[in-house]
């Protein structure tokens, strides 16, 4: 099967946000935020000294890769989709480029990316890596700067910033391509050589990156992995894949190639403890057809707590959608 025709097949998947935001799980020093919670950092302008001290007290210690591929697996799914790094600069591997990783940063000092690798090759599920590669607001010369802040967020819940202006505000000494070089392009390197093959690399918010730099980064993929597909967030109409809107719900057929839907199953990506804003499962099944029938992939994620499990409530439905 080639890797075009996997992934017309596959129709439904699990993305999985997590990360240090899951900690403080949508609230900092007394305050809830109504926007999704892997924003935190932003939301609060939490300062990089602050923040990177979560670090510290992360140490998920019952997570268990098995598990989570069973729970995609029992729902129907056919790829897991996970984040190795997203904006805050956070490696969810062992990164030799940056010590801002889960094994070198955390007392848990396991690379889960490696243990959900294992998990699914034993399982038979297809693995791909969500990487940020223009946001890092752990680098002074991360992208973003150059992009109005807000975040498309509506009004009254953000007006956030893309870049990190909080711990770098001048952003006329940033320079992106300084960013690219010394870590984006050396850690897509490394998610491409470390965990076997990967189905797909789903990169995010393409707003500083050249087209020079998306062209590198898709000839890495294709060179590395020549069976890994490429999402168009790489940027600069680049990519194998068209990513729709985050929770974009189209009426229109999609013909021509290949579409994803990515979607969550309550109102955020990353953990928020008191968001309870579940799609019961026969909703998720309306919308799995919905999109199914005009030849659009259900991405649907899900957000991991601190100790490394996926909500309660959200294996429920997931299972009950598989027994449908």
């Amino acid at each position: 099967m080639d890797k075009h025709a996997w992934f017309r097949e596959a129709r439904f998947g699990l993305m999985v946000h997590w990360g240090l935001y899951c900690l403080p799980a949508g609230e900092w020093k007394g305050q809830r935020m109504r926007y999704i919670g892997e924003w935190l950092q932003s939301r609060y302008e939490i300062p990089n000294a602050e923040y990177h001290r979560l670090a510290v007290a992360f140490n998920p210690i019952l997570f268990d890769a098995d598990e989570w591929v069973k729970v995609a697996q029992d729902a129907g799914m056919r790829y897991i989709v996970v984040t190795s790094k997203h904006h805050d600069g956070f490696a969810m591997y062992h990164s030799k480029v940056s010590a801002f990783n889960i094994v070198d940063a955390t007392p848990f000092a396991r690379d889960v990316i490696g243990e959900l690798a294992n998990a699914c090759a034993r399982h038979n599920m297809k693995l791909g890596l969500y990487y940020s590669q223009d946001l890092d607001w752990s680098d002074p010369d991360g992208g973003g700067y150059l992009t109005p802040a807000n975040n498309g967020a509506p009004a009254g819940k953000g007006g956030m910033s893309w870049t990190n202006n909080w711990d770098y505000p001048d952003a006329s000494q940033k320079n992106y391509t300084r960013c690219y070089e010394r870590k984006i392009k050396p850690q897509v390197r490394e998610i491409l050589t470390q965990y076997g093959d990967l189905c797909l690399i789903w990169f995010d918010t393409p707003l500083t990156i050249s087209a020079e730099q998306s062209r590198e980064l898709a000839d890495m993929v294709h060179e590395l992995q020549p069976n890994c597909l490429i999402n168009s967030r790489i940027g600069n109409g680049m990519g194998d894949y068209a990513s729709m809107g985050d929770n974009e719900i189209p009426d229109d057929h999609k013909t021509g190639g290949l579409f994803e839907t990515p979607a969550t199953l309550n109102d955020t990506w990353g953990y928020k403890s008191f968001d309870n804003n579940w799609k019961d499962a026969k909703k998720v099944l309306q919308l799995k057809q919905h999109l199914n029938e005009r030849g659009i992939n259900y991405l649907l994620n899900v957000g991991p707590d601190a100790l490394g499990r996926i909500p309660g409530p959200a294996v429920d439905i997931l299972r009950e959608v598989g027994r449908a």
